[in-house]
């Protein structure tokens, strides 16, 4: 099969409504801890839902023109391989800036998938505010002078981001704890997830504890940013108030809880998971019971090279992993 084949149109009715599992191995019978298991949309991560709904959004307003129009994007991986899995569905191109500390595997997804990529040397995140941000502002310099041609989501701006998370992952995380969860956990970049997602749950229950993390400084957690090192996004900034408590995920306990998921709950997951199941223990240990979820963004297939690097793994380890990981679904760039 090949990327026209799979990329179809009806692609995108399968983004979203992904599943919530019981991390048991971590749950105590007074605290449950879950996980919302984001890589079982089509193209692979929480950032289909943005991608999607900025995609529609600007189909909306008459920015977009089948087979003409182009996508561009700085992104630091998902967003881009979202952006480009579901614009060929629809009829558009993609180009994507990309910092070049980002995996080779994450690269070689968003070739496959057809993205044209002009790559920066930002560090690993496209950096917001002046003077470091080379992705958006090359972004930027491409597009600007083509508006008849080139669109840019920006999707640290745009508000279809936040509605994303608003519309479907808040509600779905509703019903799927029938209401119950008492704190959500999501890492941080654009602010989309946790704004959206928070923003839901809080109307429904004011009393829900929204958790923030961040990457510590100088990091290799693709997908966070620091706050300190990076502005917040005006998409965050929007809505930071809604935010109960911060949490800064470290490269070191980040990796250790990537390889503890894997051997306890035989889940490969990507580097941001493991800060949120840092985040998610550290909460629990302060409570004498409560529902805790956590968004798990995508899986760890996209990071062999990183998890090599780091000793999170030997090889031998990894493949097992892989070959036994149970609730690893294949998405769309998998059959590419």
């Amino acid at each position: 099969m090949n990327m026209t084949t799979l990329a179809r149109p009806d692609i995108v009715s399968q983004i979203g409504n992904t599943p919530l599992v019981e991390l048991n191995s971590f749950s105590t019978s007074s605290v449950k801890l879950f996980a919302k298991l984001e890589w079982y949309n089509p193209f692979g991560s929480v950032k289909d839902r943005a991608a999607y709904w900025m995609i529609k959004e600007a189909e909306r307003k008459g920015l977009l023109k089948k087979d003409k129009s182009v996508i561009i994007e700085p992104t630091s991986g998902n967003t881009g391989i979202a952006l480009t899995g579901i614009s060929q569905a629809l009829g558009y191109k993609v180009e994507i800036v990309i910092p070049d500390k980002v995996s080779d595997e994450t690269k070689k997804i968003l070739k496959r998938l057809g993205a044209t990529l002009h790559e920066t040397s930002d560090d690993l995140c496209p950096r917001v505010g002046a003077g470091t941000d080379q992705s958006i502002s090359l972004a930027k310099a491409i597009s600007k002078p083509r508006p008849d041609i080139y669109y840019m989501p920006n999707q640290y701006e745009n508000d279809a981001n936040f509605l994303a998370h608003y519309e479907s992952t808040g509600p779905e995380i509703w019903k799927q704890t029938n209401g119950d969860v008492t704190h959500f956990l999501t890492g941080c970049g654009t602010g989309g997830t946790i704004t959206g997602t928070a923003t839901f749950l809080k109307e429904k229950n004011e009393n829900i504890k929204i958790i923030a993390i961040q990457a510590q400084k100088n990091h290799l957690l693709q997908g966070l940013r620091n706050f300190e090192e990076s502005s917040m996004p005006d998409l965050f900034l929007r809505r930071q108030k809604i935010v109960d408590e911060w949490f800064t995920a470290t490269n070191e306990g980040s990796f250790r809880l990537v390889r503890a998921l894997a051997i306890k709950e035989r889940l490969l997951v990507g580097p941001s998971s493991g800060s949120v199941m840092a985040s998610m223990l550290k909460t629990a240990e302060k409570l004498e019971s409560g529902n805790l979820v956590g968004i798990f963004a995508d899986d760890g297939t996209k990071f062999k090279s990183l998890y090599d690097q780091q000793g999170v793994f030997t090889d031998t380890e990894y493949y097992n992993i892989l070959k036994n990981a149970k609730n690893l679904s294949k998405p769309v760039y998998a059959f590419v």
